[in-house]
């Protein structure tokens, strides 16, 4: 006789809950608004415009809330960030994007983890400000913040140029998805046109390629940090913005990664409309 797996069934019955499946659509919105507004800030300073800055997507939060309704919109990007957070340990666990068992599909699940953890951190320093623990001049480039104490570990140099090992293959894996675009299958392709699925599937692509190439320099400054034991050269996001500024064509590389970025939060507005979420019969 067959066991039901009563625990399980029931979890997917909660995972596939209409309302937070509405709740993890509004966090691709939110994390659509916070890559565009980086790749928006970055390009300012390609441009020469006043008020470009190179920040992460916790400075971008902070941008995003420094106006008079800004309370309102941290908590509003709070609920979305957890939302898409578990979202990221649905796909781990439940895989309904059904990305198998093998060991591609074991990595790509195990990024969807991190994903979560990433998001939920995230979310964690939004409610820090909202509550008044931190204060919003907290949201710059976070990096150091994690490897600089990292370092200090009697093996820190081995587990930071462990990091910056992992963060470039990061970037290496995001070059890989860009050619590949696996992700065009998590879309709802029936209710889609020919013209908005090449689109949605360009935009991933060429944001997917843009933040590859800024994992690859991350990780490339953490890896010299754990080789050299040097802090002073770790860097996040807004150092690798400036990393490609000040090169030969400086303006051009970081106008181009940039305008990446804001790919990458068109895309995520693009999912929030057309993406598979977790079906009941999944």
């Amino acid at each position: 006789m067959a066991v039901i797996d009563k625990p399980g069934i029931e979890a997917r019955r909660v995972a596939a809950n209409p309302g937070l499946k509405l709740l993890q659509r509004l966090g691709y919105v939110v994390r659509g608004l916070l890559y565009g507004t980086m790749g928006v800030l970055a390009l300012r300073i390609a441009l020469g415009k006043p008020g470009g800055q190179a920040t992460d997507l916790a400075g971008s939060l902070v941008y995003l809330i420094s106006n008079p309704l800004g309370k309102w919109l941290l908590l509003v990007a709070i609920v979305g960030l957890l939302a898409y957070s578990l979202w990221g340990i649905i796909r781990a666990v439940f895989d309904p994007l059904n990305r198998g068992s093998d060991p591609s599909g074991y990595m790509e699940r195990l990024g969807f983890l991190s994903s979560a953890a990433s998001y939920a951190a995230l979310a964690f320093f939004g409610l820090q400000i909202l509550i008044g623990a931190k204060s919003t001049s907290s949201g710059h480039d976070s990096t150091a913040q994690t490897i600089v104490p990292l370092l200090n570990h009697p093996a820190g140099g081995l587990l930071t140029a462990g990091v910056g090992v992992a963060a470039i293959a990061i970037g290496i894996g995001q070059f890989v998805e860009a050619y590949r675009a696996t992700f065009k299958n998590d879309l709802k392709g029936a209710e889609m046109t020919t013209t908005e699925r090449n689109i949605v599937v360009a935009l991933g692509r060429f944001g997917m390629f843009a933040r590859g190439v800024i994992f690859t320099i991350i990780g490339w400054f953490v890896l010299q940090a754990g080789l050299h034991h040097d802090p002073g050269q770790v860097q996040g996001f807004g150092g690798a913005f400036l990393f490609l500024l000040n090169n030969p064509f400086g303006p051009w590389l970081l106008g181009i990664v940039a305008l990446g970025f804001i790919a990458l939060g068109l895309h995520s507005f693009a999912c929030a409309r057309w993406v598979r979420l977790m079906s009941s019969s999944t």
